[in-house]
């Protein structure tokens, strides 16, 4: 059985919520563990049970929070190299758009590059004009459908994912499955 976290920051809830939607999306998946955890009551043994990992921070100056950069520098950095080969994305909320969440999502992105993590976005539109291609996304609360279906589709991917490479569930990989994807435009 394949094991997902989704382990985020929150400073008004509003990554909260796209946690929430990207946990739901999780365990779609059939046989797939979902934990969700925030960053305050997070600890290593966390991120060595999950065999996929969805990291969320609100986004500050187009960076990662100070919380979730510290949780990597002290309570991860015994462990690095320990989790080499996990897989792992990424998403963020902002004040507004225009705000840094994609780089946002690449800052949390080149955390887990450096852990040895092996990072994704996702190519699939999970609404008109709405893609997740540096993680999921969200100007304040994710309120809009296109938002809500983008954190639903991350989760979705990387439980795919874990289900496809951890548990060798060749079925689960998202070109062999039959529901029907949304054009661009």
């Amino acid at each position: 059985m394949g094991k997902v976290l989704v382990l985020y920051d929150s400073a008004s809830g509003n990554t909260a919520k796209m946690a929430s939607l990207v946990a739901e999306g999780a365990e779609g998946i059939p046989g797939m563990e979902v934990r969700l955890r925030q960053i305050d009551s997070a600890t290593a043994d966390d991120v060595l049970w999950c065999d996929g990992l969805a990291l969320g921070s609100p986004t500050n100056m187009g960076l990662l929070s100070w919380k979730m950069k510290r949780f990597w520098d002290e309570p991860m950095a015994p462990y690095w190299m320990k989790v080499d080969g996990k897989i792992a994305c990424a998403f963020s909320s902002s004040g507004g758009w225009g705000g840094g969440t994609e780089l946002a999502c690449q800052s949390l992105l080149t955390v887990l590059m450096n852990f040895g993590f092996l990072v994704f976005g996702v190519t699939d539109y999970a609404s008109k004009l709405t893609t997740a291609h540096y993680g999921a996304i969200s100007a304040r609360e994710p309120r809009e459908d296109g938002t809500q279906a983008a954190c639903r589709l991350l989760g979705k991917r990387l439980a795919e994912w874990v289900a496809v490479f951890c548990d060798g569930r060749k079925d689960q990989h998202p070109l062999n499955k039959s529901d029907i994807r949304l054009a661009p435009g």
